[in-house]
């Protein structure tokens, strides 16, 4: 089993009103050429695990995929980009034909970094679109407007990416069902390889929480949610997307298979500020600030503030019935050396009641209803 590689890059030119994620407003080059240092050195020094994974076999353990998240990993200068991977090679054994993704937003990008970009490999673009709407973009401090995402797509076609995914994310602040429906036809219409589809989630601690609790925007209308989510699968399934994973459809062929290592609980090891890794037995978590994150790198080597024994057949479980697919029984049984059934029988008589999953000899699954109740299911499994 190969395990993937994850780079967070926190650096945005702003920071949107909905965003959780551990970032930082583009202050200086001086800063971010300090924290690309620091996430070198974390490479660099990594040992294969305290606790290392059976197939792990010191630098001869195998990657498949690199990840370069954020934040706005596009904000970065092509020798920046290029000392980082060269730091995973080093350490890595990366396999050809690897899948090499970065995260761009909107008016981040030049034909000559593409073109830098796709001389180090990466061969795959993971695109913040998020929504085509002006109003919408401004609503979320999101720093590009729609024509800039139209022109960011046609120079990554023109740089030679084949391997396209946007995001776009549904029931937004005062969005209508018929505005969520013209961000699906403009991005099928330009026919990317991939596509992920998000239902808002507001999070304690962000603007646009705040701005809902002081009743500057509206609540979030479930109901219509859900009209977004039917009226999603509708549209992208018609045209030739397959859905791989509740928020996720791709040209056959193109499914992230990096993102697919989470939902499989296959290792991921990540580096950089508030990165989370799993080595197949243990899940650990660098520091959240990255002030605090460069300086424990600077001073100790390691920004670990977190490791935990995880609950493995409980995760394969509520992860793997993410994937539309579901889980096989007799892998589980395999892997875990008990049966489902045995263990989750009355609750999955329940939810199979319900509508929420379907359970037959061999597999078990969500149903599209349970894919929109997902986490009243997973919840019976944590």
């Amino acid at each position: 089993m190969s395990a993937g590689v994850y780079l967070h890059i926190p650096f945005c030119k702003s920071r949107c009103s909905y965003c959780d994620f551990a970032t930082d407003v583009y202050k200086s080059s001086e800063t971010v050429e300090r924290y690309v240092n620091a996430l070198i050195k974390e490479i660099s020094s990594f040992e294969f695990g305290k606790n290392p994974p059976a197939h792990a076999g010191g630098s001869d353990l195998l990657i498949d995929t690199i990840y370069f998240g954020g934040g706005t990993p596009s904000l970065l200068i092509a020798k920046q980009v290029e000392k980082i991977l060269n730091a995973v090679k080093t350490r890595f054994n990366l396999q050809p034909g690897a899948e090499i993704t970065m995260e761009m937003n909107p008016a981040t990008v030049t034909p000559e970094s593409l073109a830098a970009y796709r001389s180090l490999g990466i061969n795959r673009a993971s695109f913040g679109v998020q929504t085509f709407d002006d109003t919408e973009l401004k609503r979320l401090a999101r720093g590009h407007d729609a024509n800039d995402a139209r022109e960011t797509f046609r120079l990554l076609r023109e740089a030679g990416f084949k391997n396209v995914s946007f995001d776009l994310i549904a029931g937004l602040p005062r969005q209508t069902l018929a505005e969520w429906e013209n961000n699906l036809d403009e991005a099928l219409k330009m026919q990317p390889e991939h596509l992920s589809l998000y239902l808002l989630e507001i999070h304690e601690g962000t603007p646009l929480a705040e701005q809902i609790r002081s009743k500057r925007q509206p609540v979030p209308d479930d109901e219509l949610a859900a009209e977004m989510f039917e009226l999603m699968l509708d549209r992208v399934t018609a045209v030739g997307y397959q859905q791989y994973e509740i928020s996720n459809f791709s040209r056959p062929g193109f499914e992230s298979r990096h993102n697919s290592k989470y939902w499989r609980l296959e290792p991921v090891y990540a580096f950089g500020v508030s990165a989370h890794s799993f080595d197949g037995r243990q899940r650990y978590a660098n520091e959240r600030d990255t002030a605090g994150y460069v300086k424990l790198i600077e001073e100790k080597m390691t920004a670990e503030t977190m490791r935990e024994n995880i609950d493995a057949a409980s995760e394969y479980i509520f992860l793997g019935l993410r994937m539309t697919n579901g889980i096989g029984l007799a892998d589980y049984q395999k892997r875990f050396g008990t049966l489902l059934i045995q263990n989750y029988g009355r609750e999955l008589e329940s939810l199979s009641e319900s509508g929420l999953v379907e359970l037959s000899e061999d597999n078990l699954r969500l149903t599209r209803k349970g894919m929109l109740f997902s986490n009243d299911v997973f919840s019976v499994f944590v």
